[in-house]
């Protein structure tokens, strides 16, 4: 009987040894999930920033307005005609 109530307290201190602390774990299963979120988050920010830039790269594609717009933005673009003034804060 020793023998045996032995055998059991090995086996019940080696699952609690799983449950608790081995790989699979409650504590490993929470950290997953808690890192899945914090995945699932980014995953998000970047579609949206993936939508907006699709949207962008269509009207590009489509319209002349948008890639006069990036031209004056981005390169300076001046058309014939119109007047360039630079504005300097003093305080630069």
């Amino acid at each position: 009987m020793k023998i045996l109530l032995a055998i059991l307290i090995v086996l019940f201190t080696a699952l609690q040894y799983r449950l608790w602390i081995a790989e699979g774990s409650w504590a490993d299963v929470t950290r997953l999930d808690r890192d899945i979120r914090a995945q699932e988050l980014a995953n998000e920010r970047l579609k949206a920033r993936n939508r907006r830039l699709a949207v962008e790269v269509d009207e590009l594609k489509e319209g002349l307005d948008s890639i006069e717009e990036r031209a004056r933005e981005d390169l300076g673009m001046i058309r014939d005609g119109e007047t360039f003034f630079m504005v300097v804060d003093p305080q630069e």
